[in-house]
This record gives C-alpha cells, sequence and structure tokens, in this order.
C-alpha cells in the first residue's frame, strides 16, 4: 500500500451545468473557485443529449418541470451545454486563473470531444461506468488520469469495471469515488466505510481512492480523507436557489473555501511523530514534567 502520509489533498469543485448554461456565470464561478475558495480542480460536464436521450425522452417534459430550463427535456439539456469552443474557453480560463480543468463525459460523443482538449483528468460519472464502449476509447485513444465514480453500481459491476482497467493496463491512471448518488443525501446514506473497503480491496490496483459527496455541509469530506480518499469532490454553485435540481446539494462558494481550508489543515496532521518529543513539547515537557523520575 502506498504511504499517504502528507499527500495533499485535491479538492474537484463540480459545476456541473450548475452556471445555467450561461458562460458569463461559468467564469466567475471559475474566478471564485480559484481566487476565493483555492481549489485544485474545475470540473463541468459534457453531454449530447441526441445521443443520450430516445426521441421520446428527448420530446418528453422534464420530470420536474419547476427546475426545466426547456419545454421538453431535450430542450433543457440542450439549453445548459456548452459547445466543444466554449470548453475550449473554460479550459483557458482554468489555466488563466491556475486551477486544473476538467470535465465528466456522458457519451462517446463527447468522450471524444473532451479528449481533443487534452486535459489532465476525464471523469466518467456513475451513470455512465459501464459503458465500456466509452471506456474502451478513453483507455485507448486518451493518455491522462480517467476518474470514474461508483454510485448506483453493484459490487459485481464494480469488479468488472476494475478488471477491465487491468486488462486494459490502464488502471495505473485509474481513480476510483466513492458514491451516494442523490441531490442531496442524508448522513447515514453517504456509507464513508466504502473508502476503507474500496482502498483494501483495489488500493495496491489503482491509482487512488476518491470520494464524491452530495450532502449537507463539510464534516463528512474530512472524515472522508481521513479514511484515505485523496480526491474530495463537491459540487459548486454560486446560489443554492437556483433552479435546477444539483444546487441543493452544492456548495456555495464560502463552504467551498472552508472545506478547502479544513481538508489541508486536516492533511497537514496526518502525521506519526517523528521523534519521541517534539520541539514543541521540550519546554512544556521541562515545566510540566521536571518532578516525574525517568525509567
Amino acid at each position: 500500500m502506498v504511504n499517504l502520509e502528507n499527500k495533499h489533498p485535491f479538492v474537484v469543485a463540480e459545476i456541473g451545468c450548475n452556471h445555467k448554461g450561461e458562460i458569463e456565470i461559468a467564469r466567475e464561478m471559475i474566478l471564485t473557485l480559484a481566487l476565493f475558495c483555492k481549489v485544485d480542480v474545475v470540473k463541468f460536464q459534457k453531454r449530447c443529449p441526441k445521443e443520450l436521450l430516445t426521441p421520446e425522452e428527448y420530446q418528453n417534459p422534464h420530470p420536474n418541470p419547476m427546475h426545466s430550463y426547456g419545454r421538453t427535456y431535450g430542450e433543457h439539456r440542450e439549453l445548459l451545454e456548452f459547445s466543444l469552443t466554449q470548453h475550449k474557453q473554460l479550459k483557458e480560463w482554468c489555466e488563466e486563473y491556475g486551477v486544473i480543468y476538467s470535465s465528466s463525459v456522458w457519451d462517446m460523443t463527447s468522450a471524444k470531444e473532451i479528449k481533443s482538449l487534452n486535459p489532465q483528468f476525464i471523469k466518467v460519472p456513475s451513470a455512465c461506468n459501464l459503458k465500456f464502449d466509452m471506456l474502451d476509447y478513453l483507455c485507448s485513444e486518451f493518455g491522462g488520469e480517467i476518474h470514474l465514480s461508483l454510485g448506483m453500481t453493484t459490487r459485481k459491476e464494480e469488479e468488472s469495471i476494475i478488471k477491465f482497467f487491468i486488462d486494459k493496463r490502464r488502471n495505473s491512471d485509474l481513480v476510483i469515488y466513492s458514491c451516494t448518488s442523490g441531490y442531496p443525501i442524508a448522513f447515514e446514506e453517504i456509507c464513508l466505510y466504502e473508502i476503507t473497503r474500496l482502498k483494501e480491496q483495489y488500493g495496491t490496483d489503482v491509482k487512488g481512492i476518491g470520494f464524491s459527496g452530495h450532502h449537507l455541509g463539510i464534516a463528512a469530506d474530512v472524515a472522508a480523507l481521513t479514511l484515505g480518499a485523496y480526491w474530495i469532490e463537491r459540487h459548486f454553485t454560486l446560489d443554492r436557489t437556483w433552479k435546477g435540481t444539483d444546487h441543493a446539494a452544492s456548495l456555495e462558494p464560502d463552504g467551498m473555501r472552508r472545506l478547502v481550508r479544513d481538508l489541508r489543515n486536516v492533511s497537514k496532521s496526518m502525521t506519526h511523530k517523528h521523534k519521541d518529543i517534539l520541539d514543541i513539547e521540550e519546554a512544556q515537557r521541562k515545566k510540566l514534567k521536571k518532578s516525574c523520575n525517568s525509567m
């Protein structure tokens, strides 16, 4: 097992579609995440709605009309999509502000488009982790890391995914995320010990273990770090009251800032003492233990 002492935790801010389809809002979010929150990664999503949806699904209304940006579900999805040119601009802004750009991909067309931007890593969401044709394409054609969430996934399916990457000899570039898919979820549904299980079962097979949270607050993320998740992903929004199903499970700017602060501070504390008596203890030892006899 890799020694994780002092390993820097990577905080991934998932903007997803919380930009409401407006590129200037996305730019403001990148700027806020980079300069105020000081995250490591800003992540978006890329979908091709006509490839993902059947004609009937495309024409049907949004299942939750109050959150819809279009007259049909397909129109809703199209209005929230950025083009490849716009994603290129998002990547340039991320680089300008000193954060890593990434995107989740939901279909083959999107995988090919995002691959062309050559990001450091591409994310496969829980909903798509059994699309083996897309996984095969990423393993064969994309040279960066592949991150993959395991929400809504059985143990048997999970094993088949890991075996697939091992067979493709790409497991050393694979980061797997413990995840419960719900927006938001209750604390008892977070299931943090899944991180321990994944670490014990696959820790020597993959590059790293992550945690993708859809809960409230930031306490569980700190616990996830202590259990061995060094990629911490949380959804981000500028306003949790905005229309859209992801906002309720997202952190606003100050919440994300505090998450980054707490994760980095806790990661500094995750060490053993390098000697019996630390330098800071010497003065206290002389003052407080002067009447004790040494063995």
